[in-house]
């Protein structure tokens, strides 16, 4: 006589093929952890990870390559507008580093201490991107404040103006990169470095504006557009810190939610969906849900249709990687209700 299930399903599993008697398979199968898909899982984080450090590798080139030739000009023109931002682009190259630390921690297997691996070190990062951020601001306004109280004559405007606008151009090509791809592969840390590089590509436009104003003869339009670069950079210190807030404190996308709590809905023989949880463990999510089933089912029937609901979670949600599903009975109500 079938009983009324109440099982767990989780992901991470791999699927026993054994050769022996039929019921001794069953019983494996029911017993033992399995997955169907799990190397590819595997592989798909490993793939984010390199395409995370990737991205951090090219854009630290071209920021650190940018900064170098600014700070050059800084010595050439005395502007302290070129100052704050080539602080800011070096700040900004560095943050690569954490980063990059957190992705290689983010490929480690689980173990018996870290059983859902080192993902989590990507939210430590983030936080390392912002204190960075806040320290480049503090040390702009420091310059342009100093420049105001002690005037110093800035020379050589034009090649001040091509300065800017390189470092416009620059930034904002690795800002669009970092972006791109840390929405692509779900890393909050990247997309707010990425932030952090647009704000220097427009204040690197300010730097241009400082040029202009000292050429109409406006020598304090200079420490002027560096007070006006750290505005710049506490707005982007907002966003970027919200973005990181947002993932330390297991923040979900609702239409991810909706979406996954439908798609589970749909699979046959689900006759409601309840308790849906998701977080995101460095770039990729999980989830637990528990679905009603018809209370005629088996242990081993139920347990499939668990495993056909984690399957169908994981290939149709963006960036989910695994789902707890559990299985209760449903009520002679809910079946009606259906």
């Amino acid at each position: 006589m079938p009983t009324a299930p109440h099982n767990q399903h989780g992901h991470g599993h791999d699927e026993q093929q054994g050769h022996g008697a039929r019921w001794r398979h069953r019983v494996r199968h029911l017993l033992t952890p399995h997955s169907h898909d799990s190397a590819d899982r595997v592989d798909d984080v490993l793939e984010t990870s390199r395409r995370g450090l990737r991205a951090l590798a090219w854009s630290f080139a071209g920021l650190f390559a940018t900064a170098v030739a600014q700070l050059a000009l800084v010595l050439v023109t005395g502007s302290v507008a070129l100052l704050g931002d080539t602080i800011h682009n070096f700040a900004d190259a560095l943050t690569a580093v954490p980063l990059g630390v957190a992705f290689l921690l983010g490929r480690r297997a689980a173990t018996r201490r870290y059983t859902y691996g080192l993902g989590r070190a990507e939210d430590l990062a983030g936080i390392a991107v912002v204190v960075v951020i806040a320290a480049s601001a503090a040390l702009a306004a420091y310059q342009a404040v100093d420049r105001l109280l002690h005037p110093r004559p800035v020379e050589h405007l034009l090649v001040l103006a091509l300065a800017g606008v390189v470092g416009f151009a620059g930034n904002e090509l690795v800002a669009r990169y970092r972006i791109t791809v840390g929405r692509q592969i779900g890393s909050a840390a990247l997309v707010a470095d990425g932030l952090h590089a647009r704000t220097d590509g427009f204040t690197s436009l300010a730097v241009v504006l400082g040029a202009l104003g000292v050429a109409l003869g406006f020598p304090a339009a200079d420490p002027i557009i560096g007070l006006l670069i750290t505005v710049a950079i506490l707005f982007v210190l907002r966003d970027a810190a919200r973005e990181v807030f947002h993932r330390l404190m297991d923040a979900v996308d609702p239409a991810a939610l909706d979406l996954a709590e439908h798609t589970a809905r749909a699979v046959p023989g689900v006759h409601s969906v309840r308790d849906l949880r998701m977080r995101w463990i460095g770039h990729t999510q999980r989830a637990e849900l528990a679905i009603h089933v018809d209370n005629t089912l088996t242990v081993e029937q139920a347990h499939r249709l668990a495993h056909a609901v984690e399957h169908q979670l994981t290939q149709t949600v963006p960036r989910l990687t695994a789902a707890t599903v559990h299985t209760e009975p449903a009520t002679t109500h809910q079946t009606r209700a259906e």
